[in-house]
């Protein structure tokens, strides 16, 4: 089971969507162990689940055998990393004061290596380096990473989804976001797909353009449609 699943992840890391879903799949029972966890902090259980498996995307994206762990100990604190640092951007979660003095440890670490290397150094020499288990990097750096979602600029203007908000009172701002994520979901699938891997998960239009298999200059259109949905879901 395990070498199959390294398999299917030096498939993912390689850009194949169908061994990403198939993964996903067969561990989608790991996936609602953890996102259970969280049940009753007000956030929807198929939402938990959706968070879990961003989480599960990236520990396969980042996984390396040379960890000297199996994946699915490697994946289980990416997993409710990304949902602890949901649920702590929703006001839900707060990060302990330990977490983020390992997380500027590690930081300092991979800004030291970087230099010295001329290249990102992997999870393991980064533990190797700080004494630090590759499962507690995982989860000091999914914990404490700045939000990018409805900040983050792209395009030529700047845009972000943020912008499609008005200067509305708290409250009122509240149920816009609601209302944004409500419009997120209307969009057909590929517009939806680049949106969460902009916005949500911070990439970039080349970087998604190898995730779908198309153009950046695709990405590029297939976003902005999709902004003009979104305006208009929420016009």
């Amino acid at each position: 089971m395990e070498h199959n699943n390294l398999e299917l992840i030096r498939a993912v890391q390689n850009g194949d969507q169908d061994a990403a879903q198939q993964m996903i799949v067969e561990n989608s029972g790991l996936v609602w162990s953890i996102a259970r966890r969280f049940f009753g902090r007000g956030v929807d259980s198929d939402d938990l689940y959706q968070i879990g498996c961003i989480g599960f995307i990236k520990a396969m994206q980042g996984f390396d055998p040379e960890f000297g762990t199996q994946f699915s100990t490697y994946a289980v604190p990416k997993i409710s990393g990304e949902i602890r640092r949901f649920l702590r951007d929703d006001g839900s979660v707060k990060v302990s004061r330990s977490i983020k003095e390992r997380a500027m440890q590690i930081r300092t670490t991979r800004s030291k290596l970087e230099q010295s290397m001329g290249r990102e150094p992997t999870l393991s020499e980064i533990s190797a380096e700080t004494g630090i288990a590759v499962e507690d990097i995982a989860v000091a750096e999914t914990a404490t990473r700045e939000t990018e979602s409805l900040q983050k600029e792209s395009g030529e203007d700047g845009f972000t989804l943020e912008h499609v908000l008005a200067d509305f009172t708290q409250e009122e701002k509240l149920i816009e976001y609601v209302a944004l994520r409500e419009a997120i979901t209307r969009l057909p699938d590929k517009e939806q797909m680049v949106i969460k891997l902009r916005y949500y998960r911070g990439m970039t239009q080349n970087s998604v353009a190898k995730i779908l298999k198309v153009s950046q200059v695709q990405v590029s259109r297939l976003e902005k449609r999709a902004m003009e949905q979104i305006k208009k879901h929420m016009s």
